[in-house]
């Protein structure tokens, strides 16, 4: 399914006071002083999808920890941790990568942590979380489930709720975590952050302004594609560029087909549940979306696209052949542009001199 956003409008001030390039700096500023923290290399695939090129952002390595998440849920935990040193325990639900996140920061700050689990997600998540010294709770068949048990810990011992969705009345928790997120886009505004797509293996050089990698004023990409669960990473994407880039990159949002919540909010223009699919891209397969990325994404995104798990998988072997080892989940974006049809592209003005960037996500799952 593609739905072309009738809603998009230019990003505002209200916007960028919630997340742009700005509240990143901040966060990567914090981040700058973690021992791990290094920024994650960039893959580029030459001529993926009939583009000019494709820049693969792989969070695969991010700190250890696996994905993406781990500059959300750990950013939330230490702001937390600062404001009130001696609070009560954290409490998170997770498909795994945010209970990662969430648990670091907490081992990190020396605070106790417990994450809520559904029974779908694998023991090798559950397995981490322990190693980081959390607490793990199995509870529901999916994460809608085991999200609504971390609500009602926290609301029945106290603990410290670190979601990242958010609903009417739960904002802060959940916006600090999508500014965490903001840091892997500002990583590739660096000089020299990108290859240039010629040379995909060439050691990292400053390019011409207006190239990718540039410090002009052009756009290094001329499309944004960025999978979603809740929403939160898409509209990190969003809101970062559109601030730092302006509103010609083409944003582009893609979904599981068995849990397109994002795109039918989209068409009703509200928040709505999604009844009834079925998917195996456990990290997205949420239900319901964040209500602060519905509200951005709703008129920042130009497409939505929905994808098949075995569109997934085939992008996350064709990544594999040009050193991005992914998941299925950390290779969506990617099989949405390859599952894009003539129409959409049209829209979206995508041909064989476009420079598209994609987000590796997750590293392969650890079999059980």
């Amino acid at each position: 399914m593609e739905y072309l956003n009738p809603a998009r409008s230019p990003y505002t001030a209200h916007d960028r006071a919630l997340i742009g390039a700005g509240h990143a700096r901040q966060a990567r500023a914090r981040f700058a002083r973690h021992p791990r923290y290094r920024p994650t290399p960039v893959h580029v695939v030459e001529g993926l999808a009939g583009t000019r090129a494709a820049y693969v952002k792989d969070e695969s390595g991010r700190m250890g920890l696996g994905s993406f998440k781990a500059l959300g849920g750990a950013y939330a935990v230490h702001l937390l941790a600062e404001r009130d040193p001696g609070g009560p325990p954290f409490v998170c639900a997770s498909a795994g990568n945010h209970g990662i996140s969430v648990a670091s920061g907490a081992a990190e700050a020396g605070v106790p942590c417990v994450v809520y689990l559904s029974e779908n997600v694998p023991e090798a998540f559950a397995r981490r979380l322990r190693a980081l010294g959390a607490g793990v709770r199995r509870a529901g068949g999916d994460y809608e489930e085991s999200a609504a048990a971390a609500l009602a810990a926290a609301r029945e011992h106290g603990w410290r709720l670190v979601a990242d969705s958010s609903w009417e009345g739960y904002t802060d928790v959940p916006l600090d975590v999508m500014r965490g997120y903001g840091v892997l886009f500002d990583e590739l505004a660096d000089p020299g952050a990108l290859p240039p797509p010629e040379s995909p293996t060439a050691p990292q050089k400053p390019a011409p302004d207006g190239e990718p990698g540039g410090t002009g004023s052009a756009p290094p990409f001329t499309h944004v594609f960025v999978q979603a669960g809740v929403g939160g990473l898409a509209a990190a994407a969003a809101g970062y560029v559109r601030d730092r880039w302006g509103e010609q990159p083409r944003i582009v949002v893609v979904e599981p087909a068995g849990a397109p919540c994002l795109v039918e909010s989209a068409r009703a223009g509200r928040p709505v549940r999604v009844e009834g699919g079925r998917t195996t891209l456990g990290r997205l397969d949420c239900r319901e979306p964040s209500l602060l990325a519905h509200d951005l994404l709703h008129h920042l995104a130009d497409l939505y696209v929905t994808i098949t798990d075995d569109q997934a998988a085939d992008a996350a072997r064709r990544l594999a052949a040009h050193g991005a080892a992914l998941s299925g989940c950390g290779a969506a974006g990617a099989a949405g542009l390859l599952a894009l049809g003539p129409a959409a592209r049209r829209a979206l003005a995508l041909d064989d001199t476009s420079r598209v960037l994609l987000v590796g996500t997750e590293g392969p799952v650890e079999p059980e």
